[in-house]
């Protein structure tokens, strides 16, 4: 029995409850991803939602161009 929960096993949220098991890894941030947890794919690729946004930020950004806007009222 648990000296903190006082269980057997370990209630889900007493520190001393073991990770659930990993289910594989996330394609941005190569952490993993644990069964029962709440994953994107894109084309086979699984990713963590805040890592997908990441991700699709840094790929928009590669993507655009930069540039300096002109008066197009100038004379």
């Amino acid at each position: 029995m648990c000296e903190i929960c006082r269980q057997s096993p370990c209630h889900p949220r007493c520190p001393n409850a073991p990770d659930p098991p990993m289910s594989c890894y996330c394609t941005y941030c190569c952490e993993p991803i644990f069964v029962g947890e709440e994953y994107m794919e894109i084309d086979g690729d699984k990713y963590h939602e805040e890592c997908l946004k990441g991700a699709a930020e840094e790929i928009v950004m590669d993507m655009a161009t930069r540039g300096i806007a002109e008066d197009a009222y100038e004379d």
